[in-house]
């Protein structure tokens, strides 16, 4: 695009010149006549040089080395997959931290009478016409809770500027109250859905659709069946509805128990540098080991899994798929990937206090949250014994480490949703639960989900260990229902 705007300003320069040269010859019409260098200079010009400019292939040209340029990297550029789930991306933001729409399109992540969560350093405010896209994406699912929020926005932005003309533009103020008149009909507000395809006559007249649509409108209200309260399909449940609207308050004998502390955990690898751990919650047994690993640890491993990275699966029967609640990229590695991994396993192990040798663990898997990246509420370890875990025939996963290897700005915290707190993402940490009782059967407090990410790049690499191999590391209580 820069050598296109390069020739092409170079043409319309030289362009430019040849016209102020004609316009300065032009200046005393009887001369060019009376003169004869002057008259046969006007012919030729009127003849050939006039005709050479206007048919020039320059311009020709430098669009189709435009054109080139764009086939040569069309194949690594976003697709309509990659842009729709931006738009739901953008939706599910709104939805989980209760964001303002309008507020979004001026570029401010904010609830409405709240300070806002996230200030960028600069705001990327959206056009009517990314509005429009991003309404689009919901109307098309029948999702017309979302798609009247933002086609409204972009019904009001494109009306601001209604007249103007932007090349990147793909809709218009008429496409926009075409879709949201549609959705207010869907919604059963039908006195609206008039009042907006009326407004749509006004620019496009001779539209016999919504011509049709205005009559048919008319005639619903007529019949006395537009007074409805609209209805739209409630939103995903909002951060603070899953956890509740204020922080939990713990009991006083557990608030005793919760401290900071330098752990061996009777390892020789943490005597000269002993892990750093952080008690969150008791129950669920949840900790934080602060700086456990190093920047360049967590730079490498990420560089490791970048070129191997794929659409997350999760387990679905005895099967694995792609779903929409979980909304990331991962790989695995295997402990002969590289020393930091291999290093990264002896830590994990040292700290846990588990054995992580094949077949008692899984590999490293390093999942990447791109944007609005998140995972609903689940369970790590297996609630069917047909779950594809149990093919590794090492039991049911004990535990779960899950290391940050990136910081992110906003949002991206691990909610535990029945025990009603979150984490947030720590840079280098590892957060440490248990999955399984001491009996072996799940602990449903341990439910728990990747809150989406508002601002930044989210990187974690989990480590899942199994129960076998962990009988006489972490063996059963007195108590048969711990």
């Amino acid at each position: 695009l820069r050598s296109y705007l390069r020739d092409e300003s170079s043409r319309l320069r030289r362009l430019r010149r040849f016209y102020e040269k004609v316009q300065a010859l032009h200046q005393d019409p009887e001369a060019s006549v009376d003169n004869p260098l002057l008259a046969f200079s006007l012919i030729k010009r009127l003849h050939s040089d006039w005709p050479n400019v206007i048919y020039s292939d320059e311009a020709t040209g430098n669009t189709q080395e435009l054109h080139a340029g764009l086939r040569e990297v069309e194949q690594e550029l976003p697709g309509a997959e990659d842009l729709d789930g931006a738009a739901r991306a953008l939706m599910r933001l709104q939805d989980v931290y209760a964001l303002s729409v309008k507020g979004l399109a001026r570029g401010i992540f904010q609830r409405a009478g709240h300070p806002p969560l996230y200030s960028p350093g600069r705001r990327a405010p959206l056009s009517a016409d990314d509005c429009f896209h991003v309404g689009k994406v919901a109307y098309d699912t029948g999702d017309y809770y979302h798609s009247i929020a933002w086609l409204e926005e972009a019904v009001s932005l494109f009306r601001l500027n209604y007249g103007s003309w932007n090349l990147e533009d793909r809709s218009s103020l008429e496409d926009a109250l075409d879709h949201l008149a549609f959705s207010y009909f869907m919604a059963g507000n039908i006195s609206h859905a008039l009042s907006l395809s009326m407004e749509f006559l006004r620019y496009d007249p001779s539209n016999q659709r919504v011509s049709r649509n205005v009559a048919k409108y008319k005639k619903l209200l007529e019949m006395g069946t537009g007074a409805r309260v609209p209805w739209c399909p409630p939103p995903l449940a909002p951060l603070h509805t899953l956890l509740g609207s204020s922080p939990p308050q713990a009991a006083p004998e557990r608030l005793l128990q919760l401290s900071c502390s330098y752990e061996t955990n009777s390892s020789p690898h943490l005597l000269l540098q002993p892990a750093k751990k952080e008690m969150v919650r008791i129950q669920p047994y949840v900790a934080l080991y602060h700086d456990f690993i190093t920047d360049a640890e967590a730079e490498t491993i990420k560089g490791l899994a970048g070129p191997w990275l794929q659409r997350s699966v999760v387990a679905s029967g005895e099967k694995q798929q792609k779903a929409e609640y979980r909304i990331s990229k991962s790989a695995w590695l295997k402990d002969t990937a590289d020393p930091v991994v291999r290093a990264l396993d002896r830590r994990i192990a040292a700290v846990t206090g588990l054995d992580l040798r094949p077949p008692y663990a899984e590999y490293l898997q390093v999942v990447n949250y791109g944007l609005g990246g998140h995972y609903e509420p689940h369970f790590d370890h297996a609630t069917s014994t047909k779950s594809p875990l149990y093919r590794m025939k090492s039991g049911n996963r004990i535990a779960t480490i899950m290391i940050y290897l990136s910081a992110v700005e906003a949002g991206g915290s691990t909610a535990f949703i029945y025990a009603n707190f979150s984490v947030p993402v720590v840079k280098n940490a590892a957060l440490f639960w248990w999955n399984l009782r001491r009996n072996g059967n799940g602990d449903g407090d341990t439910l728990h989900a990747g809150c989406p990410v508002l601002a930044g790049d989210k990187w974690v690499a989990n480590k899942w260990i199994h129960e076998h191999g962990q009988e006489f590391r972490r063996p059963c209580s007195a108590d048969p229902e711990d």
